[in-house]
């Protein structure tokens, strides 16, 4: 096995361009594993570490662009205001010295349906900034996953950053797991309201072939607050609207029995996530003055 260890940007997509089917590494902390267990041997290693424009972070009126090698411990510690439901996610993330070490842009990069950060990025409508030697482009994170631990990136492309809309109006995210930490995610759920837009988005984690959102059950709820004026009001949402909503994200869920919970299981957690974000999400937007609520600007 030969490690790569470029020390630019540049030169970490001239290596990848070389070697396409080298494996990048950052913090590791899936990558070491699937080797430590035999799971994989790549030929070669990119070690991405050394490029320091990876562990940083911009924003602007609207958007943060955040690099792909930003720790999880930086998301909860400074960009909680902007990234809600990210950062309650980040906090999910394994042990300290984990979210210390890895980053989003290594769950993009496996993309396995278990990862913490999916659901959260769904739900925000994230962009995934992919880049090669050709140039560079956007994908929106509702075509990035294309199958289990499978993504849209091409064979010489790297992931650069991931932009991320700041929120504007309360999001959540809840995770199942058969411990309190260092556990992969039997299940996860997240969700973002959009006041001002009138709409909500969902991500669903591990209950599914891939990370997933629950489109029917957003365009219901959407739909159903603004029917009964409940955006404008900050009314309690009825029981019956909750449970509906539960009911239709349990139903978009595919998941299978493993080792870690039946699909029985996954499908009913899913639902109780849903109802209980929901509640949290809405009894959030309705402590916000009215003012916030009709601006959007409910966090």
């Amino acid at each position: 096995m030969d490690f790569l260890r470029p020390a630019s940007w540049e030169d970490a997509l001239a290596a990848k361009a070389e070697h396409p089917a080298a494996v990048p590494i950052a913090g590791g902390t899936d990558v070491m594993v699937e080797i430590n267990f035999g799971h994989r041997r790549p030929e070669h290693l990119l070690d991405l570490g050394r490029i320091e424009e990876l562990a940083t972070w911009e924003t602007d009126r609207d958007t943060v662009r955040l690099g792909a090698g930003v720790p999880y411990t930086k998301i909860m510690e400074s960009l909680r205001a902007e990234l809600p439901g990210l950062a309650l996610a980040s906090h999910t993330v394994a042990s300290p010295q984990i979210r210390n070490r890895g980053g989003v842009g290594g769950n993009l990069g496996t993309a396995s349906p278990a990862g913490d950060a999916h659901p959260a990025l769904l739900a925000a409508g994230a962009e995934v900034e992919a880049e090669s030697v050709r140039g560079s482009r956007l994908i929106p994170i509702d075509a990035f996953y294309t199958g289990v631990k499978r993504n849209a990136l091409a064979p010489d492309e790297l992931i650069r950053a991931v932009r991320i809309r700041k929120a504007r109006g309360p999001q959540q995210f809840s995770k199942v797991g058969t411990r309190n930490a260092m556990v992969i995610a039997v299940c996860a759920f997240a969700i973002a309201l959009y006041p001002a837009e009138r709409r909500v988005r969902t991500g669903i984690g591990s209950a599914a072939p891939t990370p997933v959102r629950a489109e029917e059950a957003e365009a219901f709820l959407a739909a159903a607050l603004d029917e009964e004026r409940l955006w404008d009001s900050g009314a309690r949402i009825a029981p019956s609207l909750a449970e509906k909503f539960a009911g239709l994200c349990a139903a978009a869920c595919d998941p299978i029995d493993d080792v870690r919970g039946t699909a029985d299981y996954r499908r009913h957690a899913v639902g109780v996530m849903a109802r209980r974000t929901l509640t949290w999400t809405w009894e959030a937007y309705r402590a916000a003055p009215a003012a916030d609520r009709r601006e959007g600007g409910a966090v």
